[in-house]
C-alpha cells in the first residue's frame, strides 16, 4: 500500500500516525516492511525514533493495518496473469513478480506493471524507489536490462507515476542506452550493487 498524502493515509492508523510526524511525504507498507519518504532526507536522524515509537505504539494498540478494506485503493503490482495477457506480458509479469520485485523489496520499494505496448514495457515505481536518484540505475541496469534478456520483445522499460495511471510517460530508457524525457542522476555504486545482485 502506497501512501503519498494525509487524505489517502486515512484509511491505516499506522500510516496515519507516521503522517503526523514532521517532514513524511509518503509512507509504503510492503508485505514485511514499510518506508518513510521524506521532504528532506537530513530529518531523519531527528524523527527517527518517533517512527519506531509509532510502529511499537500501532503494534501495542493491536489494531488493522486497514481499517476500511472497501475504502482503501489497494496497489496491485499488475502481475496477476489474465486471461487476455499473451505469452510476452505473461513472461514479463513473471520476471517481475518472481525475480525483479523481490530484490526491490529489499531496498524498501517496489514495482508495478502498467503495460507494454510497442516495445516498451511501463513500470511504476513505489515506496523508497519513488524520487530515488538511483531508480534509473535500477531501471536501465536492473529491470531492462533482465527484461531484454529474457523477452526480445522487449526494447525498453518506461517509468510512468502514480496518478498517470500507466498512460503517460515520465522517462524512457530505450534499448541502446539513451535516454528520452526527465534527467535522471546515476549513482555508480548502485550499479555495481545490482550486478553483484545478479541483475
Amino acid at each position: 500500500l502506497d501512501f503519498q498524502t494525509r487524505e489517502e493515509a486515512k484509511v491505516s492508523p499506522l500510516a496515519r500516525s507516521i503522517f503526523r510526524l514532521r517532514g513524511v511525504e509518503g509512507v509504503f507498507l510492503g508485505p514485511d516492511f514499510l518506508s518513510v519518504t521524506l521532504s528532506d532526507e537530513n530529518l531523519w536522524p531527528e524523527i527517527q525514533a518517533e517512527v519506531f515509537s509509532s510502529i511499537n505504539e500501532f503494534y501495542d494498540e493491536g489494531k488493522p493495518v486497514i481499517e476500511d478494506m472497501s475504502a482503501a485503493k489497494l496497489n496491485d503490482a499488475g502481475t496477476t496473469i489474465l486471461d487476455t495477457d499473451d505469452s510476452t506480458v505473461i513472461l514479463i509479469k513473471d520476471l517481475l513478480e518472481s525475480r525483479i520485485r523481490p530484490t526491490v523489496q529489499e531496498d524498501g520499494g517496489d514495482i508495478a506493471y502498467r503495460g507494454f505496448d510497442n516495445g516498451i514495457v511501463k513500470v511504476e515505481l513505489r515506496g523508497s524507489c519513488v524520487g530515488c536518484p538511483s531508480s534509473s540505475v535500477t531501471l536501465k541496469n536492473g529491470v531492462q536490462n533482465m527484461l531484454m534478456h529474457y523477452v526480445p520483445e522487449v526494447m525498453g522499460v518506461e517509468e510512468v507515476s502514480k496518478d498517470e495511471g500507466g498512460d503517460s510517460q515520465v522517462g524512457v530508457k530505450n534499448g541502446n542506452g539513451g535516454q528520452e524525457g526527465e534527467g535522471f542522476a546515476v549513482d555508480k555504486n548502485q550499479v555495481e550493487r545490482l550486478k553483484d545482485l545478479g541483475f
